[in-house]
């Protein structure tokens, strides 16, 4: 499963966008090739795409995906970014 966190900001110009990957603990980003393995690489994936993509395997979370959203949803000067979330289903 793979979770993206997309964050929403209400400036009228945005200069970039913030993408966080939640992968499962088996996850391996070495199998990756093309644009794919771009996104699990920061620099390149901001270069590539424009986006700056953190990336976090579920076990290196402290807490749990919740907590995680929370302390990325905090801005530094205070108050709280909007968040998309788009989950895979096998459905």
């Amino acid at each position: 499963m793979i979770v993206f966190g997309s964050f929403v900001t209400d400036n009228a110009i945005p200069n970039d966008v913030d993408v966080m990957l939640v992968m499962d603990d088996a996850f391996d980003a070495s199998h990756l090739r093309g644009e794919s393995a771009l996104l699990f690489d920061h620099q390149a994936a901001d270069t590539h795409f424009g986006a700056s993509v953190f990336w976090i395997r579920r076990f290196a979370i402290l807490g749990d995906v919740e907590d995680m959203v929370e302390f990325w949803q905090g801005k530094r000067g205070g108050g709280r970014r909007g968040i998309i979330e788009i989950l895979e289903s096998n459905s």
